[in-house]
């Protein structure tokens, strides 16, 4: 089985300092939704994680985050792809829990629910923790260049190992064409 992980913020859609609080703000970056269509037709699977901590902050609801990955789903759907599974963590920077990145508790749930070793399986963030986190946990991890990415570029000391794509498209044919 072919497996990935992609964050959601700044990957699959537009970031915002001030978060994505409902489905009118969540607006896919251009290529991000046809990547996924293309993942999808070639067999694999492909699964978010994502620090939502939003919720923990007070500034949507559970009910609203699943309007918002509603609305992801039926446009991704729209594109020909799908998302297998959504594992988010709802906490805040100071809950002390284990699945918030930088911490790799989110992918060793992905890798128990998928029963598979993750060690060649990619991770797309545009953050130093979505990169710190799938490193710790065994993945590949990949940088993209939006949302965040550039300025996650910049600021270097990247984990071993992290490849790079402008986008989240790019990213998608070097998978491809990989196999």
């Amino acid at each position: 089985m072919k497996l990935a992980i992609l964050d959601r913020d700044g990957v699959i859609n537009h970031d915002s300092d001030a978060f994505i609080k409902n489905p009118d703000e969540w607006i896919p970056i251009p290529g991000s939704l046809e990547a996924i269509a293309r993942l999808s037709r070639a067999g694999w699977r492909v699964v978010v994680a994502s620090n939502q901590s939003g919720i923990a902050r007070g500034l949507f609801s559970m009910a609203t985050l699943s309007a918002i990955h509603a609305k992801m789903r039926r446009e991704l759907a729209n594109a020909g792809g799908a998302i297998d599974a959504l594992f988010i963590c709802p906490h805040g920077p100071d809950d002390g829990c284990a699945c918030r990145k930088p911490k790799p508790g989110m992918f060793l749930d992905i890798a128990r629910r998928y029963d598979v070793e993750l060690e060649s399986v990619p991770a797309v963030g545009d953050s130093l923790r979505d990169l710190q986190a799938a490193a710790a946990a065994g993945c590949v991890p990949w940088l993209v260049l939006t949302g965040k990415g550039r300025a996650t570029w910049d600021a270097g000391d990247l984990p071993a190992g992290t490849q790079v794509g402008e986008n989240l498209a790019e990213i998608v044919d070097a998978l491809l064409a990989e196999g």
